[in-house]
């Protein structure tokens, strides 16, 4: 495995960039019991936590921190599984098995937070990998980060498919008393025989609803990143309907619809796990990709519009407290008609 080449900016000129940590600083576990079996752990000790966001990104944050790398989430869509490659590894099944984990994160976390040089910008967390994924049950990073963003009051954000967030809610309430604190759920469809070929390591999305409905009755704002719409599978009127009014139902203060992209890396995982599971869609998924990661403008634009719709129809946005979501019978939308001659785009992550 290739450590020596794993940097905070593993796109740009490794020769001048410090490894994050050397092959001496790596240890590698398994463990058998039956939600880690098959599993592999490379523990280390990270020099650095805090990460800046590339300056051609389009990401609405700078900073981030990923106690993890890879995720036995399993998403067959994860745009995160091309950095797998820079350590040697697939970024099929060795991303949803070999685990990188930073088990000196919360202390390094801390050093930084602490540092004259910082200056208290908002972190971000699960942009990439999920940090709440199943090794956070073993190996308990997230309270010490937690903690830590909580004693420097420092504005952050989580992003997650985890209901292992629920185990940190009296962390995540004391921080929100002195800070800024952002959640949001990823559901982006609630389709169960969907979400068992396509998100086999999640929680049922109506598990991760249950999450956003405790963490709102608990004084905790939690919006709902729909992410991704699948084309063609997850993107029908009915299916969006039953989305939208599930996230209604939940409690959430927002909803913020993503269509699938695919970027190298997890374009070749998916397009395997189509032609598997869906191969009749195979030829309609290379039309609509033809041009690149990202769905046509065209249709994203249609995406967009309907959830926005649906949200505006079940109310979904800031309430007061305690106050009953009404939610209407369904009805089923009619279907937008897509412009004749699509024009390809690229869309923002968030």
């Amino acid at each position: 495995m290739r450590w020596d080449n794993l940097t905070a900016d593993p796109a740009g000129d490794r020769a001048r960039n410090a490894a994050l940590f050397g092959a001496d600083a790596v240890t590698t576990r398994t463990f058998d019991t039956p939600e880690f079996r098959g599993v592999t752990f490379h523990e280390i000790r990270a020099r650095s936590i805090v990460n800046r966001v590339p300056g051609a990104s389009r990401m609405p944050f700078e900073w981030t921190v990923n106690p993890y790398r890879g995720c036995t989430h399993a998403c067959v869509y994860c745009f995160a599984r091309k950095t797998h490659s820079y350590l040697d590894l697939d970024t099929g099944l060795d991303f949803d098995s070999q685990i990188v984990v930073k088990v000196n994160a919360p202390e390094l976390l801390r050093r930084q937070l602490g540092s004259r040089r910082w200056q208290g910008e908002h972190i971000a967390m699960g942009t990439n990998v999920d940090c709440y994924q199943r090794a956070e049950g073993r190996y308990r990073l997230m309270p010490g980060i937690i903690a830590a963003l909580r004693d420097h009051a420092n504005p952050f954000s989580i992003l997650t498919k985890g209901t292992l967030i629920l185990r940190d809610l009296d962390l995540l309430k004391q921080a929100s008393e002195v800070t800024d604190v952002g959640i949001s759920v990823s559901v982006g469809f609630t389709d169960s025989q969907l979400w068992r070929t396509v998100e086999p390591g999640t929680p049922a999305p109506e598990r991760r609803l249950d999450v956003v409905r405790t963490l709102t009755d608990h004084g905790i704002g939690c919006g709902v990143l729909m992410a991704p719409v699948i084309p063609f599978l997850g993107d029908s009127p009915a299916q969006l309907r039953a989305t939208v009014r599930a996230i209604a139902a939940s409690g959430a203060t927002s909803v913020t619809p993503l269509v699938l992209h695919l970027r190298p890396g997890a374009r070749e995982w998916f397009m395997a796990w189509l032609e598997h599971y869906h191969p009749y869609l195979v030829r309609r998924y290379e039309r609509l990709y033809a041009e690149g990661a990202y769905a046509p403008k065209w249709y994203q634009r249609r995406i967009t519009r309907q959830v926005h719709e649906l949200a505006q129809e079940y109310g979904i946005g800031p309430t007061r407290a305690g106050m009953a979501r009404r939610i209407a019978a369904p009805a089923e939308p009619a279907e937008p008609v897509a412009p004749a001659t699509p024009e390809p785009t690229q869309l923002t992550l968030l």
